[in-house]
């Protein structure tokens, strides 16, 4: 069985270029890696409205679930260890309130979408996330090899 996650990018225009919040991984799955807000989704939650959740409990930052915007579908499998398989839910808005703290699970940072962080971001990110924040939608099933680290496959509509 796939475990259901979601992603939430903030953005903003900081200094005349847009930007996107990303949250360097301190505990748990994925640690080391910058990553876009996110996780679990709960038993009977809807994932807009566990991405909203998620982004309070890492960041601090409010955001309301209809400001969301769904912008992918993404199943990433782990031949060499399928209990890692997941889907992800990705979201964006440029509404939110507060300002971005630190949590025991992650660190947030504000990049420059035209530079971001790929080398230290799990090797999937350079296929999927400047597409999705250029507006496209992305529907996506990526597998990777069996270091658990690179892709092998990625199935990605042009």
């Amino acid at each position: 069985m796939l475990t259901r996650t979601c992603l939430c990018l903030i953005t903003r225009t900081g200094s005349g270029r847009p930007e996107v919040l990303l949250g360097l991984k301190k505990t748990g799955f994925g640690a080391g890696k910058w990553v876009g807000l996110g996780g679990h989704i709960e038993d009977g939650e809807k994932p807009v409205t566990a991405a909203a959740r998620e982004v309070m409990e890492e960041s601090a930052l409010l955001v309301s679930p209809d400001t969301l915007e769904h912008m992918a579908a993404i199943t990433f499998r782990f031949p060499a260890r399928p209990g890692w398989d997941q889907t992800a839910d990705v979201f964006m808005t440029a509404v939110y309130h507060g300002e971005p703290a630190e949590s025991d699970e992650i660190a947030p940072r504000w990049y420059a979408q035209d530079a971001l962080p790929l080398e230290g971001m799990w090797d999937d990110a350079r296929y999927w996330l400047p597409r999705v924040l250029a507006g496209q939608h992305v529907e996506a099933t990526i597998t990777f090899a069996d270091d658990c680290a690179t892709v092998a496959r990625i199935e990605l509509p042009l």
